[in-house]
């Protein structure tokens, strides 16, 4: 039976739909505008479709759509023709619809008449509001049935639903409008080369029945509570110019993405945190959302901390077998409002993840090294040691070593590791794995745990704690290369499987070995050669599985996609082992595929091969804008830079290898321990300006944790 995960629950979106998305409200429409409930389709707020049917005609007809551009995340204008009653193909009359989303939608209604005639118009807006949870409409099987009312008064349309003792409502606000059970209608002559317009918005109402929150239209020439939040974000993150102008727009793309997929904790809202993607994932996910924020540090270094501190109030304290909780887990994903019997593990939280422990401590690592404040990181040790203690008794329940995952009910996600698909652990010939299931990453990043957690012990005087950590680190490792590596085939196994066998395809997962440094280094040139290959290089990236294996499908979500994110991991890997022209390959091809798509990476594209196809072959139900996806372009680039502040360790490392395409760098407003830098880098040569005092730039690659850690070890024998 196949689990629940992304690939198998949801449907595409149709060619040309449009997805804006601010915090964790998104719309998702047709290419005119429009929005259908018969297709994943609607305006959500707080994990609830607002607004299921939105379709605008003029005279009875539906607009032909003819362009839908995303001025920002969250705006974007759509121009239409009404078709022509009379068989004659070009129409006088072009619609515009200027759509901004926040806690709703407002939108701009413009019908321009370029005849010399004037125009009798009949323009109508359907609207319908079916209350559906986002696991209802991602999964096309919406269950529940309200009670609904509709209430015209003046100007607005009231619609409240109830559901056993939920309550929910929606006020549509059309001034003007005649307003019906189910349309609003605005009858009007247009002049000769003239125009008409209009604003409507659509807000929810607190619990069902409270006020509508405000959502006006700005006069000319200011900006709305969206713009003036991007104009805060944009204020504070790195500018940024390159020779290779390409490159810059993907990054500046980039940036407007990580922008408006930034979320506020509802229980602290000065902490923001990173949404995994839209359309299905804004909200916070532990995986995602940790490996999203540490590849976004050099441009806001507080999201990993806000994410980090959020997951840490959200750790798991006690054993529930159906929402997989346990005490020190790092949880999977957060829903506001969803039904609890469609949420995975029936309740808001779900904890079937057996990643995200070791990353929270890995990125907590990171996060201690980038000049926050001592409490501020004391106050998460704790946590930290939480969720080693997770790793010790739940992660590695037989005690063999290694951290593995089985499924606790059969509502849980049946693979737990990034590759969560039901079908995306496999052997060569294409059998699938059983569990319990330790993945090869898995053992990386808890190699990374016991590591920068080491670190922090001995920044903090714990030589025993850090002793102890060490040692285990060293243990994984050695019984890691004993166990996992294929001699005969010259790379690791995906797995282990439930029989303590390896798994023997050829996948992309060990490359995150080399971002954690658990592959022994007379191991990784064969690694490196066997990621490199036209099985598992396509041209766009390293794909998920080889060619040459038996559960290969390019077509797939993770059985030979490639996915810019597991690239990013694996071209920081590459550098880690000196393997420097293939990074930059990795690199270089990844920001060309970005050139396809405006500038911004999608979740995954297919794993066809570019001699093929001479552009990446999009992946039907891949999220865009994606968090990690997003991030991907600024973790290219910066590790190239080879950027890496230690700020307890009074510097910040510089070793540029950008390839000569790339041209010169500039950068302003780079944040750093509290001040601002400006960097230049040309060739290998870089420049900073306006270092904190106490820090200093070295040239060369700044020490990894496990450096620090054996450095600490020599200091103290000494």
């Amino acid at each position: 039976m196949a689990g629940w995960n992304a690939d198998t629950a949801a449907g595409p979106l149709g060619a040309g739909t449009v997805t804006l998305v601010e915090g964790s409200s998104f719309c998702i429409s047709s290419a005119n505008g429009d929005i259908h409930p018969e297709h994943p389709h609607g305006v959500f707020h707080e994990d609830t479709r607002i607004l299921s049917r939105w379709n605008l005609t003029v005279n009875g007809q539906s607009i032909e759509p003819l362009a839908a551009e995303t001025k920002e995340p969250y705006r974007a204008l759509f121009a239409g023709r009404v078709p022509r009653s009379d068989g004659y193909a070009d129409s006088p009359l072009i619609v515009e619809r200027l759509r901004e989303v926040g806690a709703g939608i407002l939108e701009e209604i413009t019908v321009r008449n370029y005849s010399a005639e004037a125009a009798e118009c009949v323009v109508e807006l359907s609207v319908e509001a079916d209350f559906a949870d986002l696991f209802e409409v991602k999964e096309a099987r919406i269950q529940r049935h309200w009670e609904e009312s509709r209430q015209p008064d003046g100007g607005t349309l009231t619609i409240r639903a109830a559901w056993q003792d939920v309550r929910k409502g929606v006020v549509v606000n059309a001034g003007g409008a005649d307003i019906g059970a189910e349309s609003l209608t605005y009858r009007t002559v247009i002049p000769p080369h003239g125009d008409w317009n209009t604003w409507v918005s659509v807000v929810p109402k607190v619990d069902g029945t409270g006020p509508a929150e405000p959502f006006a239209h700005t006069a000319a020439g200011e900006m709305s509570p969206r713009d003036r939040r991007r104009q805060a974000w944009v204020s504070k993150i790195p500018v940024l110019h390159m020779g290779n102008r390409s490159i810059e727009r993907t990054i500046r793309r980039s940036y407007d993405d990580l922008g408006a997929l930034r979320i506020e904790d509802p229980q602290h809202p000065d902490r923001i945190v990173v949404a995994a993607g839209a359309p299905w994932f804004m909200t916070l996910f532990g995986r995602d959302s940790l490996i999203a924020s540490i590849m976004s540090m050099p441009v806001d270094p507080s999201l990993a901390l806000g994410t980090v501190q959020t997951l840490a109030d959200r750790q798991g304290s006690a054993v529930d077998l159906m929402s997989e909780e346990e005490p020190g887990k790092i949880l999977h994903e957060v829903r506001l409002d969803v039904s609890s019997g469609l949420s995975l593990g029936g309740k808001s939280a779900y904890y079937g993840s057996v990643d995200a422990t070791p990353l929270f401590v890995l990125v907590l690592g990171e996060v201690s090294r980038w000049g926050f404040a001592e409490d501020t990181i004391a106050a998460l040790l704790p946590h930290a040691d939480r969720a080693m203690e997770w790793i010790r008794k739940y992660g590695d329940r037989d005690g063999d070593g290694f951290v593995e995952y089985a499924r606790l009910n059969e509502r849980g996600l049946i693979n737990q590791g990034w590759k969560d698909s039901w079908d995306g652990v496999n052997f060569a010939d294409g059998r699938l794995a059983e569990a319990p299931i330790a993945l090869c990453e898995v053992q990386g990043y808890v190699y990374g745990a016991y590591m920068a957690r080491s670190w922090m012990a001995y920044d903090a005087g714990d030589e025993a704690l850090a002793a102890d950590l060490r040692d285990r680190a060293a243990r994984l490792k050695k019984q890691f290369n004993e166990q996992f590596w294929l001699p005969e085939r010259g790379y690791y196994a995906i797995a282990l499987d439930r029989d303590k066998r390896p798994v023997d395809a050829c996948a992309s997962n060990m490359g995150h070995c080399l971002w954690n440094g658990i592959i022994d280094e007379d191991k990784a040139p064969l690694v490196v050669e066997r990621l490199m290959s036209p099985e598992m290089f396509s041209g766009w990236g390293v794909r998920t599985l080889a060619s040459d294996m038996g559960a290969y499908n390019p077509a797939s979500y993770h059985n030979g996609s490639v996915w810019p994110h597991d690239n990013a991991i694996i071209q920081a890997g590459l550098l880690r082992y000196g393997f420097v022209e293939e990074a930059q390959r990795i690199s270089t091809a990844l920001l060309e595929a970005a050139e396809h798509s405006d500038g911004r990476l999608p979740e995954l594209f297919c794993g066809f091969d570019r001699e093929h196809f001479s552009a990446p072959v999009p992946y039907p139900t891949a999220c865009s804008p994606q968090a990690w996806a997003a991030t991907t372009p600024i973790y290219l680039v910066t590790n190239l830079m080879r950027y890496n502040p230690h700020v307890s360790e009074g510097a910040l490392w510089m070793d540029p290898v950008l390839p000569e395409s790339y041209g010169h760098l500039h950068i302003t407003n780079a944040p750093m321990a509290g001040g601002r830098i400006t960097i230049d880098i040309s060739g290998s040569d870089a420049t900073i300006q306006g270092l904190p005092e106490g820090m200093v730039l070295r040239h060369g690659t700044r020490p990894w944790m496990a450096d620090l850690v054996q450095q600490a070890r020599m200091h103290r024998k000494d």
